[in-house]
């Protein structure tokens, strides 16, 4: 993937499909990246590209959905972050050949596609997305969906990113070389663009954090919140390496002061 800034600032959640089924060239090329896509959590996540009408799959916020793309994986610690950072991977990816994603997590026929993934017991399948061709123009449906969720807003810069501790916000400026994989950050998608990733620089560690909202954990799902926090940390990963800068990834809480509704997810330490 190239331009994966690009990418990011320019992909939209598609509810509007203008019908046609995934073309062959396009489906090989969704099915050749979906084998080298790994996570930093080295936790497996399984793919299927799905026809609607062969598993009678559905979902009432979309118009026009022909293919579905799902993905499993086994629930064990961090699976949410890992089916996140991965599954956004093969969105990114899409975009970049034209063909419309949205994460999907509710709105759906779960049984049918959990039946469809031949789901076991111990595995969740926490999202899924349409894949096709985005229609000329959005169903109306898309548009007050769209507006419902104030799909296109973002929470400031300095109310997602801070310097050395929670109480000191980050300006734009400040952010230096690192602006570009944070406002990557702030852009990426999340459950009902709840937002939750916050985000701490201390010295050459980017400390990654998830603001805890009630609501967004169930058996079938796992933690919607973590699996959001799985995206931030690929729009970061991507970014920063695309920026040229190195680092590594790592688990290890610098145990800053926080409130009660924030929990230490991952860190980036940049060398």
């Amino acid at each position: 993937m190239d331009q994966i800034f690009e990418l990011i600032k320019t992909r939209r959640s598609v509810r509007t499909f203008d019908g046609r089924i995934l073309t062959t060239e396009d489906r090989t090329k969704l099915l050749d990246f979906i084998e080298q896509i790994e996570n930093p959590y080295e936790i497996p996540v399984h793919f299927r590209i799905l026809n609607a009408s062969e598993h009678r799959l559905s979902s009432n916020v979309l118009s026009g959905a022909v293919n579905y793309i799902a993905a499993k994986v086994r629930h064990i610690p961090h699976a949410e972050e890992a089916f996140g950072y991965t599954f956004e991977m093969l969105v990114l990816y899409a975009q970049s050949l034209g063909i419309g994603t949205t994460w999907i997590g509710g709105t759906m026929d779960r049984s049918s596609f959990e039946t469809a993934m031949q789901l076991e017991n111990g595995e969740i399948m926490p999202c899924v997305s349409p894949l096709g061709y985005p229609a000329k123009k959005m169903s109306l449906r898309e548009t007050l969906m769209r507006k419902g969720v104030k799909a296109d807003s973002r929470l400031p810069f300095e109310e997602l990113f801070f310097s050395g501790t929670f109480s000191r916000p980050m300006t734009p400026a400040e952010a230096d070389s690192l602006f570009r994989p944070l406002e990557a950050v702030r852009l990426a998608p999340s459950a009902v663009n709840k937002q939750p990733w916050r985000v701490v620089k201390i010295e050459n560690a980017i400390h990654f954090y998830k603001k805890i909202s009630r609501g967004f954990i169930s058996p079938s799902t796992g933690d919607l919140q973590k699996i959001d926090l799985g995206i931030a940390l690929c729009h970061f990963a991507l970014t920063a390496k695309e920026a040229g800068l190195t680092y590594r990834f790592e688990i290890s809480d610098p145990e800053i002061p926080t409130a009660n509704d924030i929990e230490y997810i991952a860190s980036f330490i940049l060398s």
